[in-house]
């Protein structure tokens, strides 16, 4: 029944990123369903100023606030901003959680998210569906892929172009933010950079018809089994994590700062101990968990056109991988944006470290996903 709240639980799982091209995995959203969005304005100069993990953390900030809020939803992550669908009966505290988010943004990192809602309807309106597909290649760590369109044009209303009938009914005034902090519980950064195993980290962002294809040669080109950016042996703790203040500032809400910072120093020293020596305490399972990081790291994106990997690549491929693109765009089959590093960073929303509840969004290192997304911008001027 279209509109229920288990709409997104109802769906079958994608285990496997090549099951998450085959169009029968998806579902149409719901048309009374709502599509938020979020982007962070000018998201390139910041970082330049060498603050790419803010900008990831602001970007994950709406989405834990949103789960958080509203349960098991849609979601994905875009390294400098995010999507999710929630359902109608959440509409009030989606937008109040989407107010706040934008506040706490602004307040703590001095970031200008931009933020918006609207009926999927008004999208479909528009000729601009959404297609949703339930990744989950851990059991318990979804995220969602989408097809359809309506990603692309809601993009281009909240960054203030396209209909401006669409831009005022998605429009999220200031008066909206309470002034409270949105929760954000269980959103983290306590991994160490993910160092290259194979060479270099490359993120790519991409434009074209055929994402199962491309994937499949892309993996080919680099001689990689898998497009994958993590593995069990590439995960490193350390203390303090670099985003131990980044965490204490997500946390604190009216506690002051400073105690906040001591509670966080407290529990990452001892989560450091425990994942260091891979020791098992109660429920938790250290070796169990990092597993799952690694199998449910959201290391790719897919949004309508756009296909997003972040993937570990040796080193003397990097540049038949960068042939190989040029080649199909100099053919106008694609387009493309791309930025090497040699790490990737790691963002995390875990709910539930001991029931597998726990995602880890993925960027590529010294700007990873808005670097490639500006080369990809010059491409199209």
């Amino acid at each position: 029944m279209a509109g229920r709240n288990d709409f997104y639980e109802r769906l079958p799982p994608i285990r496997t990123a090549n099951a998450a091209f085959d169009e029968i995995s998806y579902a149409r959203a719901p048309q009374d369903w709502l599509l938020a969005f979020s982007d962070i304005r000018d998201s390139t100069t910041a970082v330049a100023a060498g603050r790419h993990s803010e900008v990831n953390f602001a970007a994950a900030a709406m989405i834990a606030a949103l789960v958080n809020q509203c349960g098991s939803i849609p979601y994905q992550f875009g390294g400098d901003g995010a999507v999710a669908l929630v359902p109608p009966e959440q509409e009030s505290v989606a937008r109040l959680a989407l107010a706040r988010t934008r506040g706490f943004a602004a307040r703590e990192f001095g970031l200008d998210l931009r933020v918006g809602l609207v009926p999927v309807a008004a999208l479909a309106k528009r000729g601009a569906g959404i297609l949703v597909g339930r990744y989950e290649p851990s059991p318990g760590s979804a995220y969602a892929v989408f097809r359809g369109g309506g990603i692309a044009l809601f993009e281009k209303t909240v960054k203030g172009g396209g209909d401006p009938e669409l831009r005022h009914l998605a429009m999220i005034g200031d008066a909206e933010d309470d002034g409270e902090p949105p929760d954000l519980t269980g959103l983290s950064c306590r991994w160490t950079p993910v160092q290259s195993a194979r060479g270099r980290m490359v993120s790519l962002v991409l434009r074209a018809g055929d994402h199962a294809a491309l994937h499949r040669d892309l993996a080919r080109v680099a001689h990689v089994p898998n497009l994958n950016a993590v593995t069990t042996g590439s995960l490193k703790a350390r203390w303090p994590p670099k985003g131990m203040m980044r965490e204490a500032r997500a946390r604190h809400r009216r506690m002051p700062l400073p105690l906040m910072v001591v509670l966080v120093a407290i529990e990452t020293f001892l989560a450091y101990i425990i994942v260091h020596f891979r020791l098992k305490v109660g429920a938790f399972d250290t070796n169990r968990y990092v597993s799952e990081v690694e199998q449910g790291a959201v290391d790719f994106a897919r949004l309508d056109e756009s296909l997003c990997i972040v993937f570990d690549c040796p080193e003397e491929r990097v540049e038949d991988v960068r042939a190989y693109l040029d080649g199909r765009a100099q053919r106008g089959e694609l387009n493309y944006g791309m930025h090497v590093s040699d790490h990737a960073v790691m963002t995390c929303l875990v709910v539930s470290p001991t029931a597998g509840q726990h995602v880890h969004f993925v960027d590529g290192g010294d700007g990873g996903y808005t670097s490639a997304a500006t080369h990809l911008k010059a491409q199209l001027v």
